[in-house]
C-alpha cells in the first residue's frame, strides 16, 4: 500500500484528520479543507453534494472521527432521532433527496438553527436543486453553504483505479492506468463499474490484465 499512500496530497492538517484511504485532489480538496476548519464556517448549515461513489460518506466519517457528532440517514429519520440530536453539536444527515419525510427534515433543520448546532447534509445534487413539496423546507435550503465534489481529475482517477484494483489483488502497469484514464468516462460510478468488469474478466480468463483486456472492456 506504500505506492497508494504516496498519491495522497500532503496538507498541513492535523495528523488525526488524515485518512490514508481518502485521496485529496483538486476535485475535493476545497471540501476537505473546509471540514478541517470547523467551526470557523460562514454558516452552520453545510451541504456536500456529489455523484454516487464520489466520497461524501468518507468525508463525513473523517469529520466525525475528529470533531465528533451523530450521523443519521435522511430516508429513515424518525421523531426519536430529533430527541437524540439534542446532546450533539454536530449532525450529519446523509442521502437527502425528494423521497424523505419533509416535515421531519424541516423540524431537524429548525432544531439546528434554534440551538445553534452544526449540520452537514449529503446529497447527490445540490440541496437547493431538490424538488421539495414543502415550501418552508425549500426556503430553508437557502441557508446552506453549498459544496460540490467535482468530477475526478487525472490524479484522483489514477489513485482510485490503483486502489480498487489493489483491493482486489490485481496488479496493473502504470502505463495501462494512464491508458484507462484517457478513455474511461470521467465519473466515479463509471470507474467503479469498469473495475468490476476488469475483476470479473481477469477471474474468468485467469490471466494478467493487459491492453487487450482493457480495450475489450472499454469497447463494450
Amino acid at each position: 500500500m506504500s505506492k497508494l499512500n504516496q498519491l495522497i496530497i500532503k496538507f498541513d492538517y492535523e495528523q488525526n484528520f488524515k485518512d490514508d484511504d481518502f485521496y485529496v485532489s483538486n476535485s475535493n480538496k476545497h471540501i476537505f479543507s473546509l471540514l478541517s476548519q470547523w467551526p470557523r464556517w460562514d454558516k452552520n448549515f453545510l451541504n456536500i453534494s456529489g455523484e454516487k461513489f464520489s466520497g461524501k460518506t468518507h468525508l463525513v466519517n473523517i469529520f466525525i472521527k475528529k470533531f465528533k457528532g451523530i450521523k443519521l440517514n435522511a430516508k429513515s429519520l424518525t421523531n426519536e432521532d430529533l430527541k437524540i440530536i439534542k446532546i450533539h453539536e454536530n449532525i450529519i444527515l446523509e442521502n437527502l433527496d425528494d423521497t424523505i419525510n419533509e416535515k421531519l427534515v424541516y423540524s431537524l433543520f429548525n432544531i439546528v438553527d434554534l440551538e445553534n448546532k452544526y449540520i452537514i447534509v449529503t446529497s447527490d445534487i445540490p440541496i437547493v436543486n431538490i424538488d421539495f413539496s414543502l415550501a418552508d423546507l425549500k426556503s430553508r435550503t437557502k441557508n446552506f453553504l453549498l459544496q460540490n465534489i467535482e468530477k475526478p481529475d487525472d490524479e484522483l482517477m489514477f489513485a482510485l483505479i490503483l486502489k480498487y484494483l489493489s483491493d482486489r489483488q490485481i496488479s496493473i502497469d502504470k502505463k495501462l492506468i494512464d491508458f484507462i484514464i484517457k478513455r474511461v468516462d470521467r465519473s466515479y460510478g463509471k470507474i467503479i463499474d469498469f473495475i468490476y468488469k476488469v475483476d470479473e474478466l481477469s477471474l474468468k480468463r485467469k490471466k494478467p490484465i493487459d491492453i487487450k483486456i482493457i480495450n475489450e472492456i472499454l469497447g463494450e
